[in-house]
């Protein structure tokens, strides 16, 4: 990374994402110049949350050494007229913004957070700020479920989108707001397409969304079909992905998909191959068949002694949910990333079997909870 003169801004540092961004970033000449937006009572208390975020990456110790009080913004988006009670923030050139509610489940902050105090923080920033660069981390699947396949990076809907879950509602209609209403921020978007373990730490990290990929292989039975593909990438990529956008001196767009496009994304054949090696059990190849939801709901009873301890309940809505997005077998387009100089990521069949080798001994149960807030 070149010398970086700004200063930047991190949100949503004690994330799985923006955990990643930061200890992409603690080991750059950036850090220096990095500030971290974190939710605590006090400086000290949020360098000790910053600190165990960092510590899921593994880094030396003298890097986790390298995280000071004095980088710590106190607030949060709940109350986001408050940030600006610290005068550092007026020194802000560049904004990484990670932070948000990202959940399966209908949580009643969503849209307090994820539109209106987000978009607070960026109107006010944008007042008391001088800024080259707003990075915006949105969500490849904001743009809903009938979409051409693979998605174009410039795709727009002819008439507003059928939503998943509310959570990728809220992530359109704040990059919608802040586009229509805040025209002179410096505004960039990237959006992630599912992101699943570190292509070297597995799910030590965090086993959120690998939990599905676990049931199904479990359960032998699951929506898609082994020919299907999955377009996923690990947080480690997707965290280098955006800081090279944010710090890169140009760009030639504004928004961007950080994913494995159709050339990198596995199939499920792929992956069941790649996982059961990591467990170290044989692939299930053409034992494994493709179900309705109806099918999967009809195991209900068996799902505590195929999956471990679990609650069916919740276990039979979240493969209703994740069952409908398998089954859409989309990829998402990445060629201006690749522009502007970025390599293509590991296919998720690459490090498949680090992320089942890694989740060996974890209940899906307690890998489910990050994504069911």
């Amino acid at each position: 990374m070149t010398t970086f003169d700004g200063r930047l801004l991190l949100t949503g540092g004690t994330g799985f994402l923006g955990g990643a961004i930061a200890a992409e970033l603690i080991g750059t000449p950036a850090w220096e110049h990095t500030l971290l937006l974190v939710r605590a009572p006090t400086k000290s208390a949020g360098r000790e949350r910053m600190v165990a975020a960092l510590a899921k990456f593994e880094l030396a110790a003298d890097l986790l050494e390298r995280v000071r009080e004095e980088q710590i913004i106190l607030g949060d988006f709940k109350q986001a007229a408050a940030i600006f009670n610290d005068p550092l923030l007026a020194q802000v050139t560049h904004v990484i913004n990670s932070a948000a509610i990202a959940t399966f489940a209908n949580h009643p902050s969503l849209w307090p957070i994820n539109v209106e105090g987000t978009f607070e923080f960026a109107r006010r920033l944008n007042e008391v700020a001088k800024l080259t660069r707003f990075v915006h981390i949105g969500t490849a699947m904001c743009m809903g479920l009938d979409v051409p396949n693979p998605v174009p990076e410039d795709y727009v809907p002819a008439k507003p989108p059928r939503h998943l879950v509310p959570y990728t509602e809220t992530k359109l209609a704040i990059e919608q707001k802040i586009r229509a209403e805040l025209p002179d921020l410096p505004f960039v978007v990237v959006r992630p397409t599912i992101i699943v373990g570190h292509s070297k730490l597995g799910t030590r990290p965090s086993g959120s969304i690998y939990w599905v990929f676990r049931t199904a292989q479990l359960l032998g039975q699951f929506t898609c079909a082994l020919t299907d593909r999955v377009d996923v990438v690990p947080v480690d990529w997707a965290a280098q992905a955006i800081v090279h956008i944010a710090l890169k001196d140009h760009l030639s767009h504004t928004m961007y998909h950080a994913a494995a496009g159709p050339d990198n994304a596995s199939t499920f054949a792929e992956l069941d191959i790649a996982m059961a090696k990591g467990r170290g059990v044989p692939p299930l190849g053409s034992s494994y068949r493709q179900a309705t939801y109806d099918e999967l709901a009809a195991l209900r009873g068996q799902y505590q002694e195929k999956l471990g301890a679990c609650n069916p309940r919740i276990m039979q809505r979240a493969i209703k949910l994740y069952g409908v997005f398998a089954a859409l077998n989309i990829t998402f387009r990445n060629e201006r990333l690749l522009a502007e100089g970025f390599a293509p990521p590991p296919p998720f069949a690459a490090y498949a079997d680090v992320c089942a080798a890694t989740s060996e001994g974890h209940p899906i149960s307690e890998q489910m909870t990050s994504d069911f807030k």
